[in-house]
């Protein structure tokens, strides 16, 4: 997949270190339902997958249908996964339905745009997860700022417990507190 993710131009993967914890956070839900806001070419999507047990399902949501096309290539026989391509943030304000056990925000929106309609998806006891949180040499000035503030926000709130985990690309989760 990093091959084809290099030929597709696609320089956004998911971090190794990071794919890790996608994994063990999916293993740690048997039969449990699992939102990715930015498929890319699917590496976070591979790693949700290597975690999930069979009974699990995973949603995945990308607006670029090239770029998701490699994923669909590599994963697209898994019944598990279900691929979505359209606008994360159209189809965040269009969803209705159970909430998910582990909600993974790679792109703008449920994370920079569309934030609470992404954490009311997330179940109680579920794990809301965020990257790309360190500085980048290619951020736009005003980037820094939007994080401080996505940062701040998340762990002002009193319906989820947040962790930043400073390694990778830079971390933050979140738990849905479960109850009053």
């Amino acid at each position: 997949m990093r091959t084809a993710a290099r030929a597709a131009g696609f320089t956004r993967s998911c971090e190794e270190r990071t794919g890790a914890l996608l994994a063990a956070l999916a293993a740690a839900r048997p039969g449990g339902r699992v939102l990715e806001l930015g498929t890319g070419v699917g590496e976070g999507t591979a790693w949700l997958l290597d975690g999930l047990d069979g009974a699990a399902r995973l949603v995945t949501v990308e607006r670029d249908e090239t770029v998701q096309a490699v994923a669909r290539e590599h994963l697209g026989s898994d019944p598990r996964v279900t691929f979505v391509a359209g606008d994360a943030g159209a189809w965040l304000e269009d969803v209705d339905g159970e909430p998910f056990d582990l909600v993974f925000a790679d792109t703008w929106p449920g994370k920079f745009t569309h934030l609470e309609r992404a954490l009311r998806l997330v179940a109680p006891g579920g794990t809301y997860l965020i990257d790309d949180l360190d500085p980048q040499p290619d951020w736009p000035e005003e980037h820094a700022d939007a994080v401080r503030r996505l940062l701040a926000d998340l762990e002002e709130r009193k319906d989820f417990r947040s962790v930043r985990l400073a390694w990778a690309s830079g971390l933050l989760m979140a738990v849905r507190v479960a109850g009053p």
